[in-house]
């Protein structure tokens, strides 16, 4: 057994939270207690150049091992920082071992239940050690599950120097939660050729297409004059607003109407007063022609409710936030093909797929750094009832070990 279990436990319970809310960068300093921590124990196995910049991410380097000169140079990336959508503080770390398929009632909020045919995967863990948190928290599997993976391959490398590798790198990014994971990422430092981010789901898993993803913002100027002697007069931003909402497709373009490579229009965010009134939107679909598409519906239905209020406007502006990776990994098979391999070679068969969402390999990839992603066995994130498999971890392990063996075997 790997030391990833022991690792895991412990840093779930070091809050790392991120604010999408914050103007400083990492969005919270509580990050950086991680971060730190990670460095500190990368020295400690030796790797002498781990190190916390400035930002708050963790850059570190297993020098090669082989006599090859022509090994691309490989990174694996986790982030540091849990969602900000439940609370990641005081987490309590619970393993279920040799989980009999019973329900799991969490002890301090009886009311959440892992239940088989509810979670995804669940009933494929029977036999195996699941761990949760205790009910009031979520667990931080997303992506500490991934972060302990990479700690404990790197210790099982530098522990055995009979496993030829090339040189690899190794990053943790803060606010990858609140899509800033790579705002500030250092490439030309990093010196990787290819990356693989461990930030997926179930076991065997590698995906290498994601969303394309843009956020949209809709500033309403509205009429605002005293209610008492307001007639004719009175446009109420709030109003307009709750009209845009109202008018968005019931039955399609929504997350909990679509699956699959389906994109939708969501909205995340609504504030303001009767005067302005801000409304923000996530747009997300596989090709950069959907989310144009998605974007001109939500554009005219923000047209079509103005028309009732003369006097009023409205602002729509749109920020690209992240374009699917598939479009630059294609370019470089090796990148995949050498990952399904060392999957084959522990045992797994592959399952390749798409996200409905983004990783940080994502912008990477777009930067320069083509990087897929590969299980870290993190199941229902972002919730109170978050798992992973201990077995499921173990094998992750196996994989980053065995990938590191393949690039130096193909050069």
């Amino acid at each position: 057994m790997s030391s990833v279990l022991e690792r895991f436990l412990r840093y779930v319970q070091v809050d790392t939270q991120s604010d999408p809310n914050s103007e400083t960068f990492p969005s919270t300093a509580k990050q950086r207690n991680l971060s730190n921590l990670l460095a500190e124990e990368l020295r400690a196995l030796g790797v002498a150049d781990a190190h916390v910049d400035a930002h708050g991410y963790v850059y570190a380097t297993i020098p090669s091992n082989s006599d090859k000169t022509n090994i691309p140079v490989i990174c694996f990336c986790s982030h540091v920082d849990t969602s900000p959508d439940v609370t990641g503080e005081n987490v309590k770390p619970i393993v279920h071992r040799n989980w009999n398929g019973s329900d799991i009632i969490l002890p301090d909020d009886n009311s959440q239940v892992l239940r088989t045919g509810e979670l995804h995967d669940l009933d494929q863990q029977i036999g195996n050690d699941i761990v949760t948190a205790s009910g009031t928290t979520l667990l931080g599997a997303d992506n500490k599950a991934g972060v302990a993976e990479i700690m404990a391959a790197a210790e099982h490398l530098l522990a055995n120097p009979q496993l030829k590798h090339g040189t690899i790198k190794i990053l943790f990014t803060p606010d990858e939660e609140v899509g800033r994971g790579t705002e500030k990422v250092d490439l030309q430092k990093l010196g990787a050729d290819f990356g693989y981010t461990v930030d997926g789901e179930a076991i065997g898993t590698l995906e290498d297409e994601t969303f394309s993803a843009d956020g949209v913002k809709i500033t309403i100027h509205g009429v605002s004059t005293h209610p008492g002697y307001a007639i004719g007069k009175l446009e109420n931003a709030l109003k307009i607003a709750a009209e845009i909402l109202a008018k968005l497709p019931k039955d399609k373009l929504s997350p909990e109407t679509t699956q699959d490579k389906e994109g939708f229009i969501h909205p995340v965010q609504m504030e303001g007063i009767q005067e302005k009134a801000v409304l923000s939107f996530i747009i997300r679909d596989f090709t950069e022609k959907g989310l144009h598409e998605k974007e001109a519906l939500l554009k005219s239905i923000m047209e079509e409710a103005l028309k009732v209020y003369p006097n009023s406007s409205a602002e729509f502006k749109v920020q690209e936030q992240y374009r699917n990776m598939k479009e630059v990994l294609d370019q470089h098979p090796e990148v995949i093909q050498n990952a399904l391999t060392a999957m084959e070679r522990v045992g797994l068969k592959p399952i390749q797929r798409s996200i409905r969402g983004g990783t940080d390999g994502s912008r990477l990839s777009f930067m320069g750094l083509p990087c897929p992603n590969i299980f870290a066995g993190e199941h229902a994130f972002h919730s109170k009832l978050e798992w992973v498999s201990v077995q499921d971890m173990e094998k992750a392990v196996e994989v980053i070990v065995e990938l590191a063996l393949v690039w130096e075997n193909n050069s």
